[in-house]
């Protein structure tokens, strides 16, 4: 097969959930006013469940991310858990090792990206057999504009959920949530109240309110911790208290455009569409990579820098974006997530490896040798960007080196075409020793 300039980024590679915007913003909802249901549907337990299934595992305690060293100690941090694990307090972001002092007997495996992408794409042919727009927001989670059952009983879309939660299980041996509401913000909170293999219908503004009344805010999208807090202060921490404060408030600590629609959002009264997947550009890139262990060794640090500086690029040219603002993490090795961050900046709107990697090399090298000389241990690192503008977006003080360009986009078509790591550079085997919760590093 020859490579070729159109074979399709991979995206995804490597990121543990892809979360494709934080809020319903603006350009995601439709300008009319004409009602429309919403479908949502969550695997429950994704990753887990689907190791399950292929070991026969069920009803047995698993834990995705961790591993056992030789002498069997525990290792690794916990990316997610089956139900069983969790109710038995296993966490995610748990250690491993806290994870085996509550349950010795705990099932440890690694985490395979390509399987559940593989399910995830033979889950979206299901869905697409139940209606017309489907949209993709995670590998295990789906929305499905269904308005076309709106003029129907609640049985008959009651008895549509069952057929689809049936087809599911029958062809994935998997079970999954789902939640149906007249707000694409709504109908993923349903989803999530009943969990395992729950079903939760909203039909009705007053079954809403009733239903999610009691709701903390930090539950909707895009109302993170820190907004959350602002909230607080207002004393507004319910789904109805919002309901009771109204819009104001809300534009006052906010502002106008985002005020009103955190509110619409929380109040169940946004109109968001159900997006095809070339709508799905997020609005920035990042790449965190907690270690297996710890380390000291500053070129093996450089060597994990440059990896995520390779990451975040090759999928800012993916989604045929650039930046030239960044933000970089190290992690120390500590009993709590303690480490140290910094912005950088390159000459100009970049996704090419080698601008970003000579911006952000000189401070995190004098941070990685103040932390060494201080008897830090690191754990981890991460890069994201702060701004991203359209790939083709001029730049009046910097230009790209063409023949760097045309060598990333040709690496890039040799990477696609046969495998990510066909063409790498020599730096990246200094790399960090050990595993991760990524099988390619098992």
């Amino acid at each position: 097969m020859k490579p070729s300039q159109s074979t399709p980024y991979d995206t995804e590679q490597d990121v543990h959930r892809i979360t494709l915007y934080s809020s319903v913003a603006r350009a995601h909802q439709h300008v009319s006013l004409k009602p429309r249901l919403y479908l949502h549907i969550d695997m429950n337990c994704f990753y887990a469940q689907v190791e399950q299934r292929a070991y026969n595992l069920y009803g047995l305690p698993v834990a995705m991310g961790g591993w056992r060293k030789p002498d069997g100690t525990p290792r690794g941090i916990v990316a997610t858990a089956s139900y069983e694990a969790r109710q038995l307090g296993i966490k995610t972001a748990m250690s491993a090792l806290e994870a085996h002092q509550r349950c010795p007997y705990l099932i440890f495996l690694q985490i395979d990206y390509e399987k559940y992408k593989g399910i995830s794409r033979q889950l979206r042919s299901i869905l697409d057999d139940f209606a017309p727009e489907v949209e993709k927001y995670s590998m295990d989670e789906y929305f499905l504009d269904i308005s076309f059952l709106q003029q129907q009983s609640r049985q008959a879309i009651s008895d549509m959920v069952v057929r689809l939660k049936k087809a599911i299980y029958d062809e994935l041996g998997l079970v999954c949530s789902v939640g149906v509401a007249h707000s694409k913000t709504y109908s993923k909170l349903a989803s999530g109240l009943h969990k395992p293999d729950g079903m939760l219908l909203l039909l009705d503004e007053q079954e809403s309110r009733e239903t999610l009344r009691s709701l903390p805010l930090d539950k909707i999208w895009g109302i993170g911790n820190r907004r959350y807090r602002r909230l607080q202060r207002h004393n507004i921490l319910t789904i109805h208290d919002a309901w009771q404060r109204g819009p104001e408030v809300f534009v006052r600590i906010f502002g106008p455009m985002q005020g009103r629609l955190f509110y619409e959002m929380i109040t169940g009264q946004d109109r968001a569409k159900v997006l095809d997947n070339d709508h799905h550009i997020p609005d920035e890139v990042s790449y965190m990579h907690t270690f297996s262990d710890w380390t000291r060794d500053i070129g093996e640090m450089h060597a994990e820098l440059a990896k995520a500086v390779r990451q975040v690029c090759y999928r800012m040219r993916g989604y045929h974006r650039k930046a030239r603002r960044f933000g970089c993490y190290i992690r120390y090795q500590d009993v709590e997530w303690k480490g140290t961050s910094f912005a950088f900046a390159t000459p100009g709107y970049t996704n090419l490896d080698e601008y970003v990697m000579a911006a952000c090399s000189p401070t995190a090298l004098s941070l990685l040798q103040k932390a060494q000389h201080a008897g830090q241990r690191f754990r981890g690192i991460g890069l994201h960007t702060i701004e991203m503008v359209p790939g083709n977006q001029l730049d009046l003080f910097f230009t790209e080196d063409d023949r760097l360009s045309r060598l990333y986009r040709s690496v890039d078509a040799i990477n696609n075409t046969y495998g990510k790591q066909t063409v790498l550079k020599g730096t990246y085997k200094h790399e960090v020793p050990g595993k991760t919760h990524f099988v390619s590093r098992s």
